[in-house]
């Protein structure tokens, strides 16, 4: 009494890879280096080396980017700066562009 099941699977099916985006970190006149380099460590997991060379990019350039990811992580990464930054009382802001 085995019970039959016929699955026919569509062989043309396309599997895209995700949207990815850019996570870039804003230069300000107020947010301390330290505290740049603490949110780039603890939120896009950078080591101490690469922190300092990203923001040192922020402070000259304007911006720079921290990480790319799926649309989801980067829009989570961009609330946890907003947050750690208002705790602080930082007006760091981070933003994200599609790849």
């Amino acid at each position: 009494m085995a019970n039959e099941l016929e699955i026919e699977l569509d062989n043309d099916l396309e599997v895209e890879e995700p949207k990815k985006y850019k996570v870039f970190l804003l230069n300000d006149d107020y947010s301390t280096m330290d505290f740049v380099i603490d949110v780039l460590t603890r939120v896009f997991r950078k080591n101490i080396d690469q922190a300092t060379k990203i923001m040192l990019n922020i402070h000259n350039n304007g911006k720079d980017v921290c990480g790319i990811y799926t649309h989801e992580i980067a829009s989570t990464k961009v609330a946890q700066v907003k947050t750690l930054a208002r705790e602080k009382g930082f007006p760091l802001k981070a933003i994200m562009e599609e790849e």
